[in-house]
């Protein structure tokens, strides 16, 4: 009897620990990481949820836009860029991205892709996003984001287009 109580706590053991999944809770890749961070910020817009957008915000964060005019830097503050999405608006703020390019290094990751802007569903805007994203403990964080604006001069995907 005693020979048989160790070697059936021992396949109890096996069992127990051969039931568990062997996977970590996120298997996603470095790169899906990044990519689900980004979709937060858009996920977020369309919702009108600046707490949501927030979230993946890194304090300090640097918001630009590169024009014909030049560059201008801070022309978004995150303050009145998270203000803009949660006050309550009638048009949904819907930015639709392609052609997303991640590049990683350790705690940093560089990101471009092209998007277009609807409003309501319509047409407004197109161009390309820029993001730097640093990951924290807490997970990826944009610490800078800057765009183009090529106004409606843009060819869309018919698979972004809706």
């Amino acid at each position: 009897m005693r020979v048989r109580l160790p070697l059936l706590l021992a396949s109890l053991l096996a069992l127990i620990i051969l039931s568990f999944d062997a996977t970590p809770v996120s298997a996603q890749s470095p790169e899906d990481d990044v990519r689900a961070t980004i979709d937060t910020l858009f996920d977020g817009m369309r919702a009108g949820d600046s707490t949501m957008v927030s979230s993946i915000f890194y304090q300090g964060l640097q918001m630009g836009r590169a024009a014909d005019e030049g560059y201008r830097a801070g022309t978004r503050t995150t303050k009145g860029f998270l203000k803009a999405i949660g006050t309550p608006h009638d048009e949904e703020w819907d930015e639709r991205i392609w052609d997303v390019k991640i590049h990683i290094d350790q705690r940093l990751a560089s990101v471009w892709m092209e998007f277009a802007f609807y409003l309501d569903g319509t047409l407004h805007h197109c161009g390309v996003n820029s993001m730097q994203l640093y990951r924290t403990d807490a997970g990826w964080k944009i610490a800078y984001l800057v765009d183009t604006d090529r106004g409606m001069d843009c060819e869309i995907p018919d698979s972004v287009k809706g």
